[in-house]
């Protein structure tokens, strides 16, 4: 079996820059068919930068305009593609950032809905434990931008990628 890599990017949108903020999730159906909620995300197109990528999935996923706040971390694990009799080593990249604009209600037609949630509702409701983690890094990737004055990145500074 073949291997490759795939890179995804995505983020977690707060509505405010505050601690407690309320978070905004996605969801689609699984292959069970039961509701699955979970960060915005997406993979990378060619050509496109990590945080262009973060930015565009996000943006297409819940209907928000968003703006980087800095990167957050990420999160890799293997799966088998079986179509193409591929494993597969992927990264996905995520960012905290902040609405600036938009509406849920214009999600794109990938994901069944788009919402806001409190950040106990939010894990509650996630379908996945190491994006649940990614809830607990929101203090201290706060208080790393308040420290460094800037109150916030543009798509192109810190980001890495």
């Amino acid at each position: 079996m073949r291997t490759a890599r795939a890179v995804s990017a995505g983020g977690v949108v707060l509505a405010e820059l505050r601690p407690d903020a309320s978070v905004a999730l996605v969801a689609r159906r699984s292959a069970k068919g039961t509701l699955q909620w979970t960060l915005p995300k997406g993979q990378q197109e060619a050509g496109e930068t990590v945080p262009e990528t973060a930015l565009r999935e996000v943006r297409e996923e819940t209907g928000l305009e968003v703006e980087l706040v800095g990167p957050l971390d990420t999160i890799d694990y293997w799966f088998v593609w079986a179509p193409e009799q591929t494993r597969y080593h992927k990264f996905v990249h995520y960012f905290l950032m902040r609405a600036v604009g938009g509406d849920l209600a214009r999600h794109d037609d990938e994901m069944e809905a788009a919402a806001w949630f409190s950040l106990r509702d939010a894990r509650g409701r996630m379908a996945f434990p190491n994006e649940r983690r990614l809830l607990d890094l929101i203090p201290d990737a706060l208080a790393s931008v308040a420290g460094d004055g800037r109150g916030g990145a543009d798509d192109r500074e810190g980001a890495g990628g």
